[in-house]
């Protein structure tokens, strides 16, 4: 169950950074969503396995 809601919770957040570049497309903002999906992807699906 913990598993389902990493992916909706990471879902949702890619949809919302979804939505703020298709309405501003600029290359800085571009790379800050990002760098914040890819940190977000490893807290969420990386950083968990390696302390269990």
């Amino acid at each position: 169950m913990e598993r389902i809601l990493t992916i909706i919770a990471f879902i949702v957040l890619c949809g919302f950074l979804g939505v703020l570049i298709l309405k501003l497309p600029r290359l800085d903002l571009g790379i800050v969503i990002g760098v914040t999906l890819l940190m977000a992807f490893y807290d969420l699906f990386i950083h968990r396995r390696r302390s269990r």
